[in-house]
């Protein structure tokens, strides 16, 4: 009894303090009562502390006494009217804090929307480059005239393709005259690594190999408005690469051209042109498809194939296949046995290699390669980058029937089947052709093959000699496994290689016949005519000059005579 007594007289003591000093700060701040952020700062200790009063007094909200009347005036001596009173001020308090919180977030609500309405052009990259290309008083185009571009044959026979062109500088009609004072275009391979050396590296993830590079001007002129022309050409020699986008690298040929101008003597803004060419290669296909033997030991099955060796981005291939020794004859028991196709599954992999080259500066975190053995030749070479390895289906299938099967006698069984298989257009990335190109004094690699794997199953069964339908299972199967190398290139269509469409070069015309010699002859008059011949004669034949002379000459006389009579 005595510690509740302790502890009212505690809370009334403190609930007073409490409603003085609360007094005190509302008297100082009955002005500006008003105010949001005021009321957030009045009420900013109230809030945590009666908390729970305003959960309990939230229905007798509206009976709430105004505030302009002081708790203390009411009840100063009773201590349970004082405790009221504190808790219904502190709850009005609390619920103006509340609000004044609420209208504080709104506030700043509105703030942050406005600002996120707020755009800012020069930051947007598109509008910016649209500025920049509105402001330039000229602009740079291009026209292929050369055919597309085709590598025909393989890199080692290959001769190369032609790219022919024109760039063209359009000067706008708001400059009657131009001041150009250079015009550059450079040709480029471009290699992306897409698993590099060292990832967020721009050197170790892009290689830069320059073709050729064009300067059209050799000093500054003055252009008038218009469309200006610069032609180009260039010799892709046949070792290089077609276009690529693989798994582990890309290779892009970029054209890229550059304009500098003047405008009042200022330099203006560099106009630029960026284009990507589409190069592609070629090989010669055999209209005989392929043909390989293979055998699966420890059976005596034989599979006798033909298969194209050149492959296509489009388009079915046939591949067939023909299976003898699948049934065996076993005299002792007089049963004969069989192998019998179950199922069938063709798979195109691609195979991609390459090696990401390592830059200056991380080539130091190479490792050492392993020192050679006493007595070898063999100089240690320090690896340039590191080997990736990737493997692909870019094409696959399972079939289970349509093929033919003959079981007549032992010696004369067998199985045939012919497969379409192609390249599957779902894949994310379309197929790469076959390639293997190393940059000339780097140690940038490429290398892409393609191979096709067949996969057979077949079970053994037996069955009596001549009841060839009481057929028995064995249980026992296998599964026969082949592979070909194929190879992955684009049609070549009606195009030819540039060689021989231009026409032949002087030292390569055959040997021609031999040259002639002219030799002047005075004929005869006749019939009061003097005549000139002029005989050509090899000048292998000059012994021969004069009898032929001597026969012409004879020749006319004679029938000269025969006239006379």
């Amino acid at each position: 009894m005595p510690h509740r007594v302790v502890d009212f007289l505690r809370s009334s003591a403190n609930t007073l303090e409490f409603q003085v000093s609360t007094f005190t700060k509302s008297g100082k701040t009955s002005r500006r009562r008003e105010s949001p952020t005021g009321a957030a700062r009045v009420g900013h200790g109230i809030t945590e502390r009666v908390a729970f009063a305003s959960s309990e007094e939230e229905d007798s909200s509206n009976t709430t006494p105004p505030r302009s009347m002081s708790p203390l005036l009411r009840s100063s001596d009773s201590s349970d009217s004082a405790h009221t009173t504190s808790t219904a001020s502190s709850t009005n308090t609390s619920k103006e804090v509340v609000s004044a919180k609420d209208h504080h977030h709104h506030h700043h609500k509105e703030k942050d929307h406005h600002h996120h309405r707020i755009s800012f052009p020069g930051m947007h990259f598109g509008r910016s480059n649209k500025d920049v290309h509105a402001n330039t008083p000229a602009s740079l185009d291009w026209k292929l005239e050369s055919p597309p571009i085709v590598l025909y044959n393989d890199p080692e026979s290959s001769t190369g393709a032609l790219v022919s062109g024109q760039i063209f500088l359009n000067i706008k009609d708001d400059h009657d005259l131009l001041d150009v004072e250079s015009i550059n275009a450079t040709l480029q391979i471009h290699v992306t690594q897409k698993r590099p050396f060292t990832h967020h590296c721009h050197d170790c993830t892009h290689q830069y190999t320059e073709l050729k590079k064009w300067q059209f001007l050799d000093h500054p002129l003055v252009l008038a408005k218009g469309q200006h022309s610069f032609p180009f050409s260039v010799l892709l020699d046949g070792h290089l690469p077609a276009s690529m986008d693989g798994p582990l690298a890309s290779i892009a040929y970029e054209f890229k051209a550059e304009a500098l101008t003047k405008v009042n003597g200022t330099l203006q803004p560099v106009i630029k042109l960026e284009k990507v060419l589409d190069v592609k290669r070629s090989l010669a296909t055999s209209e005989v498809p392929h043909h390989s033997i293979r055998v699966f030991p420890p059976t005596n099955i034989k599979a006798n194939v033909h298969y194209p060796h050149h492959i296509h981005p489009t388009g079915t291939n046939t591949l067939q296949i023909r299976l003898d020794g699948i049934a065996r004859l076993n005299p002792k028991v007089g049963t004969m046995e069989y192998w019998k196709l179950k199922k069938l599954t063709w798979r195109l992999e691609e195979i991609s290699k390459s090696l990401a080259p390592a830059c200056e500066k991380h080539a130091p975190k190479l490792p050492v390669p392993p020192t050679p053995a006493e007595g070898s030749d063999g100089q240690p070479q320090q690896p340039k980058g590191l080997p990736r390895t990737e493997t692909r289906i870019i094409g696959e299938k399972t079939i289970f029937s349509g093929w033919k099967s003959s079981y007549s006698s032992a010696t004369d069984s067998h199985i045939e089947l012919e497969l379409d298989y192609f390249i599957s257009k779902s894949h994310a990335s379309p197929a790469v052709c076959d390639t293997r190109w190393t940059a000339p004094g780097t140690s940038t690699t490429h290398e892409v093959s393609h191979q096709l794997m067949v996969e057979m199953v077949v079970s053994q069964e037996w069955a009596p000699v001549g009841k060839p339908n009481l057929v028995t299972h064995t249980g026992v199967g296998r599964i026969l496994r082949m592979h070909f190398s194929s190879i992955l290139t684009e049609r070549g269509g009606i195009g030819i290689s540039w060689d021989n469409e231009a026409p032949p070069i002087y030292q390569d015309v055959p040997e021609s016949p031999p040259a002639y010699s002219e030799l002047m002859m005075a004929g005869e008059s006749m019939d009061g005519v003097m005549e000139s011949d002029t005989l050509m004669l090899p000048s292998g034949l000059g012994s021969a000059a004069g009898s032929g002379r001597s026969s012409a000459v004879s020749s006319r006389r004679g029938s000269a005579e025969m006239q006379r009579r």
